[in-house]
């Protein structure tokens, strides 16, 4: 059978692809997309090794100039290729829009003003918001349209929310059963159990009736593999996963699932590319690098919370920030930025032998070894999902789109962060792969929002109550 050595498989570039090929009839097509997909990104490992440390460094560079050019072109008029996505353009707006924002920039007036109106119109007249002008109001979109408009932030983004005609249609969601319908007369899955958990409580308007009987749907949901299916019987997956578990955390009811199942069933979809895959046995994803490395995160920070005894856990190794700098030695000799002022962190007067570790005990209880390899998933995202020109996407050979450059850059930032038990803490040097100036803005976990415009909404909704 065919074998493949990752350390030599792609040494001789689509040479190796050919044999590859030949000998690949006699297995699954699973199989086959699994090879062909570990030729590609252990292709591009391998060229990124044998590359000397310019050649890394610009591989390893964000490129924001080209990242926020791709994204605003994007946000002021897209292709007519983009018309069968007519009933998802809120999605549109929160793709980019929280892209931009990840990025640490802003649109202008002008742009932000029509992502308003334009998203305004999309409201329905009793409550939600649809696709576009005129549709259907949607758990989905309302949900894209909601955090479009906290990212955007400010008085008239976050006023132009009819926050009662929404509760309204909240209500109108809710199954007996206890979970949420989509639409009107639409599918009833977790998915929608998390978006009108996280729109009721961004807008303050989470109550008893709305998380009533839904811990119960969700834990139904939650898969002998550990993972959460989209609805009772399915297959655990990513995306579903994510939503499950925050939803379950918005309510106050995580306790109830299965998490050693779940923590074990997450860190095992990233694979051997270092990113994530969406279910067992399927192709990396670079989408997963956010649905996937938030939960790991999320469920590190409920055991930590709980005081769970996690790191004597089956499932959860001992380390320290020196095994992390052992661990990365050859990307931290050859890639850490010599900038005085991005090495701070990493040279705090307090550090003891010599190691650049702050041993203040303050900051030390604030850091955490990640149940995932972060440094990995940052390789994998950097390497193989971003576009030189801007945009990121699935995986190597697969086209760049608006939504797996949100996610991946999300993911991004989860991974920067992980390392950390909340959100107000900077990561050190050595947590950034490449540069510290990829750094990106911190998420909220559980609804996916750069902090400081979740801050804002939250005072914002609060006092609006």
């Amino acid at each position: 059978g065919l074998r493949l050595d990752r350390s030599g498989l792609n040494r001789h570039g689509r040479a190796s692809e050919e044999r590859v090929m030949e000998e690949l009839p006699s297995f699954t097509v699973s199989q086959r997309e699994q090879f062909l997909v570990e030729n590609d990104v252990f292709g591009i490992y391998n060229y990124f090794d044998a590359s000397d440390i310019f050649t890394q460094k610009y591989m390893l560079e964000i490129q924001r100039d080209k990242q926020l050019d791709y994204l605003m072109k994007g946000l002021r008029q897209l292709g007519p290729q983009f018309s069968s996505l007519d009933a998802n353009r809120p999605w549109l707006c929160y793709w980019i829009l929280h892209s931009i924002a990840l990025l640490g920039e802003s649109v202008d007036d002008e742009l932000e003003n029509n992502a308003i109106d334009f998203l305004v119109r999309c409201q329905g007249s009793d409550g939600g918001y649809g696709g576009g002008p005129g549709q259907l109001p949607h758990l989905a979109t309302t949900y894209a349209a909601v955090n479009a408009l906290v990212t955007l932030s400010g008085h008239k983004a976050l006023s132009s929310i009819d926050r009662e005609k929404m509760s309204c249609f909240l209500r109108r969601m809710k199954d007996k059963s206890g979970g949420f319908r989509m639409h009107d007369m639409g599918e009833m899955d977790v998915r929608a159990c998390y978006t009108a958990i996280s729109i009721a409580s961004i807008l303050n308007i989470l109550d008893d009736e709305l998380t009533q009987g839904l811990g119960d749907y969700i834990l139904s949901c939650q898969t002998y593999e550990g993972g959460i299916g989209g609805e009772p019987g399915s297959e655990a997956h990513g995306g579903y996963t994510y939503c499950g578990l925050a939803a379950m955390i918005l309510i106050n009811e995580v306790n109830r699932l299965n998490l050693d199942s779940l923590m074990n069933w997450a860190v095992h979809r990233q694979g051997v590319e270092m990113g994530f895959q969406g279910r067992t046995n399927k192709l990396v994803d670079g989408c997963y690098t956010f649905w996937q490395a938030a939960p790991c995160v999320l469920l590190q920070r409920l055991y930590s919370t709980n005081d769970h005894e996690v790191h004597g856990s089956s499932h959860i190794s001992q380390g320290t920030d020196k095994d992390h700098e052992e661990h990365h030695a050859h990307d931290e000799d050859d890639l850490e930025d010599s900038d005085d002022d991005d090495s701070d962190e990493d040279n705090d007067e307090d550090s003891a032998n010599g190691d650049g570790i702050h041993h203040t005990s303050n900051y030390i209880n604030r850091r955490v070894q990640p149940i995932f390899d972060s440094l990995g998933l940052q390789r994998y995202v950097l390497l193989c999902s971003k576009i030189p020109d801007g945009g990121f996407r699935d995986k190597p050979r697969k086209p760049r789109d608006f939504y797996h450059t949100c996610y991946c850059l999300s993911g991004l930032s989860v991974a920067q962060h992980a390392w950390l038990k909340d959100e107000d803490t900077p990561p050190l040097t050595r947590d950034i792969l490449g540069s510290y100036s990829n750094l990106l803005e911190p998420v909220h976990l559980l609804h996916n929002i750069v902090m400081d415009q979740y801050n804002e909404a939250i005072e914002f909704f609060f006092r609006a109550a």
